[in-house]
């Protein structure tokens, strides 16, 4: 069968067995379970009513369980287990913990995720804001906000490809397609620079891909926060004598600190979990390893799936805390 008709066949049969699900259930609950007649009619209908909400949630919980907790307590059991012959396990304790944490190959992943960490939110939260600030004072803003926002259309793996031609090197001599390297040569003179090898300064060769992506998703929420700033707030600073800057930094900052502060942390999150990237330009050579491509050496290279489920969950210790922080402030300004 054609992927494309497979595709729609799927979609399809979701849809119908959604709807299915809901109609039919309904109707049992209406009419077998708690039907709306005879003596105890009205208590019916509150019972009804009550368990009504908890099956409409019942597929997303249930999904949630198989896709979510699942695999959470799963990667928890296999990172206390070693893997043995005929698909065996032995419960080990903490042991893969122990040896992870005595490979200095974790601890290079830990110290560059710390130096992604640093870096990528805060300039791409930054470049965004800035982005914002100057793109609505222009009168071609939009055309500007649809090319900064342009790579955010771009999977990592595709935006990795593109940056490693910017970072390509040729001998020396010949022609260079690298637009960095030509640049170098042409105002430095000096020989083509292999960027991608140069250890530490690597990194931030990486991270300029993943700021390059997240400063269009900035710019777009923290542009809709600063068109919600009351206009009655500037015009009371200009007539105070306040200029751009005090504005912009005394005034409009301030009131849309939440904002920056869930861009900030949304982007920390992918931060966390940054994979493609680095895989599909150095592989984690050249002192570039990050948690997830060690977890990925470890469950799919290395075969060692106690270890790989003991760096994933590393990984999920090392979230949780910024989406238990973000849901938090979320409902705080819902309220």
């Amino acid at each position: 069968m054609h992927p494309a008709l497979q595709g729609v066949m799927t979609i399809a049969i979701g849809v119908i067995g959604c709807v299915g699900y809901f109609y039919f259930s309904n109707l049992f609950l209406d009419k077998v379970l708690f039907p709306a007649k005879g003596a105890n009619a009205g208590r019916n209908i509150n019972r009804a009513n009550q368990i009504r909400p908890w099956l409409f949630l019942f597929p997303a919980f249930f999904a949630l369980s198989l896709y979510l907790a699942y695999p959470v307590f799963e990667t928890l059991r296999l990172s206390l287990t070693e893997r043995l012959p005929g698909n065996r396990y032995e419960f080990v304790g903490l042991e893969n913990y122990t040896k992870m944490f005595a490979e200095p190959k974790f601890w290079e992943s830990m110290r560059n995720n710390m130096l992604w960490l640093f870096v990528v939110p805060a300039a791409s939260t930054g470049f965004g804001l800035l982005a914002a600030q100057l793109t609505d004072r222009i009168s071609w803003g939009n055309i500007a906000k649809s090319l900064i926002f342009m790579p955010m259309a771009i999977s990592l793996v595709g935006a990795s490809v593109i940056w490693k031609l910017v970072y390509d090197a040729r001998p020396a001599g010949t022609e260079q397609i690298g637009i960095l390297n030509a640049v170098y040569i042409f105002f430095s003179g000096g020989e083509p620079q292999t960027w991608l090898t140069i250890p530490f300064w690597n990194n931030f060769f990486l991270m300029a891909v993943l700021i390059w992506i997240q400063t269009g998703f900035a710019m777009v929420i923290l542009s809709a926060a600063l068109r919600g700033i009351p206009e009655e707030t500037v015009e009371a600073a200009i007539v105070d004598g306040a200029n751009p800057f005090q504005i912009f930094f005394k005034i409009k900052v301030p009131q849309i600190r939440n904002t920056i502060l869930v861009v900030w942390t949304t982007i920390t999150i992918a931060v966390l979990k940054v994979f493609d990237i680095v895989f599909a330009m150095t592989n984690g050579q050249w002192e570039t390893q990050v948690l997830a491509n060690y977890m990925f050496d470890k469950l799919f290279r290395a075969n060692d799936w106690g270890m790989g489920s003991a760096a994933a969950m590393i990984i999920m210790l090392l979230v949780t805390p910024i989406l238990v922080w973000n849901v938090r402030n979320a409902r705080r300004e819902m309220r």
